[in-house]
């Protein structure tokens, strides 16, 4: 399995300050989106995902799913509407310069999801959307439109897999996120940290027409060299922004400091066990 501690994170010459989206984007790509790592084998080993599948990736990120997909041999297409920094990095990764006909026959990289659509090619056969649910208001309802989009596309029977934060005595980090959210206005309808409900992805999936068909639970603990990569790490995944807006940079990182205090250990890093679920739903 691969490692989830971030051993070093060297700031670059001249780097901009973290507020800035190419940074945060950086630090991502860099220290966190590693910690899923677990999640994202578990999921390809169950669904033996391979040179027969089809893979559409809802919120790719930097595309390091994508890349451990297209490693078994996948076909991969990956959809990164709300950061376009992280989709930038996707391409490097997974669409260097001088990469050949047949690299780019396998994988796409697409803003909207509307343009993952393929007359060409055959139904999509899995579709993911890695990004936990239940870390912040309004995540299962901008999910739930990503999936209307999408599962169109994806044959009938397809594998649709949905991911989400386990419950809060379960996940060590829920209580870093809650102190920050905290400091932020509350948004319209509620906000900050909410605990993740049993039957919340099934939820998300019965009401995009789907039929749940099994489910699992995976350890991802949170590992960072030092405090400053922690922090770096956890202010990169954007459940600390409204924290940011409402106060200021200077202040969140105060209080995340205190509340990583806990999880420290004596060589200075930081470890925070966590359990995340993901759902197996079936295209009708």
């Amino acid at each position: 399995m691969t490692p989830t501690l971030v051993r070093r994170h060297l700031p670059q010459a001249g780097q901009s300050p973290r507020t800035e989206p190419g940074a945060r984007a950086r630090d991502w790509s860099e220290i966190q989106e590693r910690m899923l790592v677990p999640l994202y084998e578990a999921v390809h080993e169950r669904l033996e995902v391979g040179p027969a599948t089809r893979l559409l990736g809802l919120g790719c990120g930097s595309g390091l799913a994508l890349l451990m997909a297209a490693s078994r041999g996948a076909a991969v297409t990956g959809v990164e509407a709300v950061h376009p920094e992280r989709l930038a990095l996707a391409r490097q990764r997974l669409l260097p310069e001088g990469s050949g006909p047949r690299a780019r026959r396998r994988v796409r990289l697409v803003e909207r999801p509307g343009d993952a659509a393929d007359a060409t090619a055959p139904p999509y056969t899995l579709v993911t959307a890695f990004e936990p649910l239940g870390g912040a208001a309004g995540d299962a309802e901008r999910v739930g439109g990503l999936l209307a989009a999408a599962t169109p596309m994806a044959a009938r029977g397809a594998a649709v897999v949905l991911a989400g934060w386990g419950p809060p005595e379960r996940c060590a980090t829920s209580a870093v996120v809650r102190v920050a959210a905290g400091l932020a206005d509350p948004p319209p309808g509620g906000g900050g940290w909410r605990p993740a409900l049993r039957d919340g992805l099934e939820d998300v999936a019965l009401r995009a027409g789907l039929r749940p068909d099994g489910s699992g639970r995976v350890a991802c603990p949170f590992g960072y060299a030092s405090v400053d990569s922690a922090l770096k790490g956890l202010l990169s995944t954007g459940l600390f922004d409204a924290a940011v807006a409402a106060t200021d940079e200077a202040r969140v990182e105060k209080e995340v400091t205190e509340a990583l205090h806990p999880y420290r250990r004596k060589d200075g890093t930081v470890w925070m066990p966590n359990v995340f679920r993901y759902l197996v739903a079936r295209v009708p």
